[in-house]
């Protein structure tokens, strides 16, 4: 069970599929803009991350800020990335040894 969260205009999570795919994996790639992931999901991946909430947001996009975000609590912050997918970080790649976000892309090499 191998999965990449992927952005496809995001080079960074086109290199993490290549990566994925040059070492012999064929992920599950879930295009997260198209398909929103619900709460449920969100936090599995959170916790398997060991990261916090907000180290997977993309706190640089404009609805971050336009939201006013930056006191919000972390159900606020789910319920943000849930209505507004582009605030999900990428690439997050999960395997059956945790989930990694892959900034820098050696991040997930523990996780291969």
């Amino acid at each position: 069970m191998t999965k990449i969260y992927h952005n496809p205009r995001c080079s960074k999570s086109r290199a993490a599929l290549a990566l994925l795919q040059e070492r012999g994996f064929n992920p599950e790639i879930i295009d997260y803009l198209k398909n929103p992931l619900d709460a449920e999901q969100i936090k599995a991946l959170i916790a398997q991350s060991n990261l916090s909430v907000r180290d997977v947001m993309r706190t640089n996009e404009d609805v971050y800020s336009t939201l006013a975000l930056e006191q919000a609590d972390d159900e606020r912050l789910i319920q943000a990335m849930i209505e507004n997918p582009i605030l999900l970080n990428r690439p997050l790649v999960q395997t059956e040894k945790g989930v990694r976000l892959g900034r820098p892309l050696e991040a997930i090499e523990d996780i291969l």
